[in-house]
C-alpha cells in the first residue's frame, strides 16, 4: 500500500555527467556516508532525492499509475536513442573509416546522462571524475582474497584551502552556537532532499544535527561551510565524522561524510565539488584516507546494494497526505485493521536502556556485529553517544532476564516536512538502527519495536534489508521500497557483499 516512503539516499554523489553533485577533486576525496546529502550533481543541476529515500514502497496494492509522456523515436532531447543509433549506423556504412573514439563520443550524445539508478544504467554512462579516483571501476572483477587500499596514504597534502567562486568564503560551523546551528537547520530544511513530487522534504532537527555531528573524536574543522562575502549568509555545508570500520576482518580508520548541501540558487556555480575537495583535504590532514558512504545512485563501484522497506504505523495519515494509497479491494478501515499493532510489547524484560546497561549492551552489540563483513567497531564512549536515548532523536531498549541483557532495540528519528497539506505539517519516521536478539525471535522483537515506535507517535517505520532484517520484513507487513541504497568505500578495493553481510547503518 505504501508509496513515496524510501528515505533519502543521496543522489548528489559526483555523477559528473549529471550535475547532482559530489566531487571533482584532484586530491583524493574522502567522501562518506549516508547518504552523502544532496546538493546537486557536481556537474549539473540536482535531482534531489534521497530518493527512494523519501520515495515509495510497493506492497502490490497500488492502483495509481503515472502518465508518461510519449517520446518521439530518435528524439535526442527527450532521451530517445533509436533514431540516433540508426543515423550513426548509416554514417558508418558510408564511411567505414570513422574512428571508434568518434563513434563512442557520438553514441554518448544519445545516452541519457542523469543519475544512474541501477547497474544497467550506470554501464551506459561515463564517469570522467571517478576514473581519476582510487575506486574500482564498474567493470572490474575483484578476487575474493583482495581487501586493501587502492592507493597508498598520501604524504604531500595541500595546506591551503581550495579556491571558491568569487564572492564566497570558507568558514567553519560552531555546532554549539545556537545561532549557527539554526543557520544549518534552515539551510538543510530549505535545500536538502525532497521527493520527486516535491511533497515531502527531510526535516532534520537542530538537536539531531548536534547528535549526528559530535560523536567522540569529532573535529570542528570537519564542519565545513561556505558563506556569501557580502552578507555572511550560509549557502553550503559538508561534514565528516570519524569512525572505525571493519572490512572483511580488517579494522580501518575512516570518515563518514554527511549533509552535503548547497543552496538551490547556487548549484550552477559548482560549489559542491569544491566542498568535497575541501573536506577531503581537511580529512587527509588528519591522516585518514578511507571513507564509507551511501548514495541512491550507482557510481564506481558499490560494495553492496541494499533496499529500504517501510511499515505503516499511521495508515490514515499516510493516505491523507498521499504518502501511501489504499490498495485494490481495500477500504481505509480494512487498511487500518491490517496494520493495527498490539497495545503492549511481548518480549520479557523489555525496557528503556539505562546508564548502568551501557557496558553490557556494548558487548552484546559488538559480539553481534562481529559476524558481518562490513560493520562499525564502536568503543564504549561511542556506544554511549549513539545509544543513550534522546527524545525525538534516538530511542534504545534492552531486554533483561535474570540480570542478563538478551536483546536490544534501537531506532532514530527523521521527520519530513509535508509541504502542501492544509492539516498535516510533518511526517514522523523511525529508522531501524541496530537491533540484537539472543533470546526472542526476530519477528517478536521487531514487532515490539513497531509497537514502541507507535507509542512514540511515529507514522512510519523504515528498515534496510541488511543484517538479519530479512527475517522479519515480510512477516511484519513491511512494504518494499522503490529505490536502492548503494554502499561505497572510498580508496578501498574488496569483493562485493550481499545485503545480509552488511552490519553498518548510517544516519
Amino acid at each position: 500500500m505504501a508509496e513515496n516512503m524510501d528515505p533519502p539516499k543521496n543522489e548528489d554523489t559526483c555523477d559528473e555527467t549529471a550535475t547532482n553533485g559530489e566531487k571533482n577533486a584532484t586530491e583524493g576525496s574522502s567522501i562518506a556516508q549516508t547518504d552523502l546529502g544532496p546538493a546537486g550533481d557536481l556537474e549539473e543541476q540536482p535531482s534531489t532525492s534521497q530518493q527512494g529515500a523519501i520515495g515509495g514502497a510497493d506492497d502490490g496494492g497500488k492502483d495509481k499509475k503515472k502518465k508518461k509522456k510519449k517520446k518521439k523515436k530518435g528524439d535526442v532531447a527527450s532521451g530517445g536513442a533509436s533514431g540516433g543509433v540508426d543515423q550513426i549506423d548509416a554514417r558508418l556504412s558510408q564511411n567505414p573509416q570513422i574512428s571508434m573514439s568518434k563513434l563512442k563520443a557520438a553514441m554518448e550524445l544519445f545516452v541519457p546522462q542523469g543519475p544512474a539508478k541501477n547497474m544497467d544504467e550506470a554501464k551506459k554512462k561515463t564517469y570522467n571524475f571517478w576514473e581519476t579516483q582510487p575506486v574500482p571501476s564498474l567493470e572490474e572483477t575483484v578476487s575474493v582474497e583482495v581487501n586493501k587500499a587502492v592507493e597508498a596514504d598520501k604524504t604531500d597534502i595541500r595546506k591551503e584551502p581550495y579556491s571558491l567562486p568569487q564572492g564566497f568564503s570558507w568558514d567553519t560551523l560552531d555546532i554549539h552556537s545556537e545561532v549557527e546551528l539554526r543557520e544549518l537547520y534552515n539551510l538543510l530544511n530549505e535545500n536538502y532532499v525532497e521527493d520527486d513530487d516535491n511533497m515531502f522534504r527531510f526535516d532534520y532537527s537542530a538537536e539531531f544535527l548536534q547528535w549526528a555531528l559530535t560523536p567522540p573524536g569529532w573535529l570542528r574543522e570537519w564542519h565545513c561551510t561556505v558563506r556569501v562575502d557580502a552578507n555572511k549568509k550560509l549557502v553550503g555545508f559538508i561534514s565528516a565524522v570519524p569512525a572505525r570500520i571493519k572490512v572483511n576482518g580488517k579494522i580501518v580508520r575512516m570518515v563518514e561524510i554527511n549533509f552535503l548541501c548547497v543552496h538551490k540558487k547556487l548549484r550552477s556555480k559548482r560549489v559542491a565539488p569544491v566542498l568535497i575537495r575541501e573536506i577531503t583535504r581537511r580529512v587527509h590532514l588528519q591522516g585518514i584516507f578511507q571513507a564509507v558512504y551511501t548514495a541512491g545512485v550507482v557510481l564506481p563501484k558499490p560494495v553492496s546494494t541494499c533496499r529500504y522497506w517501510h511499515r505503516s504505523l499511521n495508515p490514515k495519515k499516510l493516505v491523507e497526505v498521499k504518502f501511501s494509497h489504499i490498495g485494490r479491494n481495500m477500504t481505509l478501515q480494512r487498511t487500518i485493521k491490517l496494520y493495527k499493532l498490539p497495545e503492549e510489547t511481548k518480549t520479557p524484560g523489555l525496557r528503556p536502556i539505562q546508564p548502568q546497561d551501557m557496558e553490557k549492551c556494548h558487548k552484546l552489540l559488538s559480539d553481534y556485529l562481529d559476524k558481518f563483513k562490513l560493520a562499525p567497531v564502536f568503543d564504549l564512549e561511542e556506544f554511549k553517544h549513539w545509544f543513550t536515548p534522546r527524545p525525538n532523536i534516538v530511542s534504545a531498549y534492552v531486554a533483561e532476564v535474570d540480570g542478563v541483557l538478551t536483546d536490544m532495540i534501537s531506532f532514530y528519528t527523521l521527520p519530513s516536512s509535508i509541504m502542501h497539506h492544509p492539516v498535516h505539517k510533518q511526517l514522523k519516521a523511525a529508522y531501524a538502527f541496530y537491533n540484537v536478539t539472543t533470546r526472542s525471535t526476530w519477528e517478536t522483537l521487531m514487532l515490539d519495536a513497531l509497537t514502541l515506535a507507535k507509542q512514540e507517535d511515529f507514522d512510519v517505520f523504515n528498515a534496510l534489508d541488511l543484517m538479519d532484517n530479512k527475517e522479519f520484513l515480510e512477516k511484519l507487513k513491511f512494504g518494499i521500497g522503490d529505490g536502492n541504497l548503494q554502499y561505497y568505500i572510498y580508496n578501498w578495493i574488496c569483493p562485493t557483499m550481499k545485503p545480509q553481510e552488511i552490519g553498518l547503518v548510517l544516519q
